[in-house]
């Protein structure tokens, strides 16, 4: 039996009353991806105030991989809020944040001594990353790449790439900021092999540090392992090998941004094990909370306690409620039967993508790890023009059918695949059917113009 109720269609009439409201109230700077209302929401559904029961697979752009109001967590919350809701960890100490802290200490890879410091968001623990790198190595520059998302701040906006969609009209920008170019296997130069496209891009890399910035001059390399506002595009090991080798031979430092693609998403709790990488710091965010503001930055202890005493630090940062939440959700995804469910996840996404890939030229590329998955559509699949104008109909087709979907890519042409990872093999083959549905007809239009 479907899982997808539809009464009205989306968006309904008391639905439409509340966009208009927000329409009035909220900037509109503010994006709105969809035009879905929600009322209430469990697992992987949403219903929303017509009455409608939607599939999500946007999870509040990959927040949630425990699912919508996961009981062990919303169980935690109401416990912490009757307990203590705010304290401030500048003003004194409270468990919840030092049990997460001695628990993420533990969980990171690497076996040197760790600390942690708690904030709100992935963009602010990202700048703590590069206040902290800054502190300890006494040096000024950081290294980014293309298609790197870290945040809206004035700082991670800056180490944020996509200018169009979210730099446009805010500069100036941070200085110290170098952009490297990254592998992108499918838009590697149709002349060479795979091989060959990431020789040229290591020895593209060497050059970098020549002639845009010399390595003494950086304190930190700053690297999604898997990219995520880029297109899910998963770094390939060598270059995270030679990013390695080149902080340890000029002491660099390598911080791993798993704000999107870390907490399980790719099958392991860090994308980074999947490669023989040990980064000094790892940031984390978005599924950490389970939908609850909150972000962590773990590594080396010498470089945590690189700052001054009250160097680091905020008001709402580590809130009681956000650490319970986080504390449940980690417990939750670190088990082998859940891990193994992301992977087998991945794998259901990863079969029917490919299916589609076989069956319409409009799909250029499916791609990602585990159950962090991508389809990218082109015009062309020799020229591999990107199709934006496409993939934004396919997403409004599937809304109206009842699947919640987001875009990604540096072109706007792909659709991110990101439910939640105990979602029910019916609920997630659903999904996908009316994913396919909606790309055959944005196809056969095309076909048609």
């Amino acid at each position: 039996m479907s899982v997808i109720q539809l009464k009205t269609e989306i968006p309904g009439p008391e639905a439409k009353r509340w966009l208009e409201r927000r329409r009035r109230a909220v900037s509109a700077g503010l994006g709105r991806a969809t035009e879905v209302v929600v009322d209430r929401a469990e697992g992987a559904l949403v219903h929303d105030v017509d009455g409608n029961t939607l599939i999500d697979f946007a999870g509040g752009i990959g927040m949630l991989a425990v699912g919508h109001c996961p009981p062990r967590v919303s169980q935690a919350l109401s416990a912490q809020a009757n307990k203590l809701i705010h304290m401030c960890a500048i003003v004194g100490t409270y468990e919840p944040y030092v049990v997460l802290a001695e628990t993420l200490n533990a969980l990171t890879p690497g076996t040197f001594p760790k600390k942690t410091l708690l904030s709100n968001s992935g963009a602010e623990a990202v700048e703590n990353a590069v206040k902290l790198s800054r502190a300890h190595t006494k040096r000024q520059a950081i290294v980014v790449f293309e298609g790197a998302y870290h945040g809206r701040t004035l700082l991670t906006m800056s180490l944020t790439s996509k200018y169009n969609l979210f730099k446009k009209g805010f500069g100036p920008f941070a200085p110290e900021v170098y952009r490297f170019a990254v592998p992108n296997l499918y838009r590697r130069p149709a002349s060479m092999s795979e091989g060959q496209y990431l020789e040229d891009c290591l020895a593209r890399l060497d050059h970098a540090f020549v002639a845009q910035v010399d390595p003494q001059a950086v304190a930190a390399v700053l690297i999604e392992p898997v990219q995520g506002e880029a297109g899910f595009i998963p770094i390939p090991a060598l270059f995270l090998e030679r990013l390695r080798a080149l902080c340890d031979e000029h002491g660099m430092l390598l911080i791993a941004d798993e704000v999107q693609c870390g907490m399980g998403r790719t099958g392991k709790l860090f994308a980074i094990e999947h490669y023989d990488v040990v980064p000094d710091l790892v940031v984390m965010a978005k599924s950490l909370g389970a939908g609850m503001p909150i972000s962590a930055l773990t590594g080396r202890a010498e470089v945590m306690d690189a700052s001054h005493p009250g160097g680091v630090g905020g008001t709402y940062g580590g809130s009681p409620l956000a650490c319970v939440a986080a504390i449940e959700a980690v417990a939750e995804i670190n088990t082998e039967a859940f891990l193994s469910r992301a992977r087998e996840v991945g794998e259901l996404i990863e079969k029917r993508l490919v299916q589609f890939k076989e069956r319409f030229p409009l799909v250029g590329d499916v791609r990602g790890l585990g159950a962090m998955r991508l389809v990218e559509f082109v015009s062309n699949r020799e020229t591999k023009r990107p199709a934006p104008d496409e993939t934004l109909s396919i997403i409004r087709r599937a809304v109206a059918n009842g699947l919640v979907l987001i875009r990604a890519g540096l072109y706007s042409n792909a659709i991110r695949l990101l439910p939640p990872l105990n979602v029910p093999d019916a609920v997630l083959l659903e999904g996908l059917d009316v994913l396919e549905a909606a790309i055959a007809a944005e196809e056969a239009q095309s076909r048609s113009a």
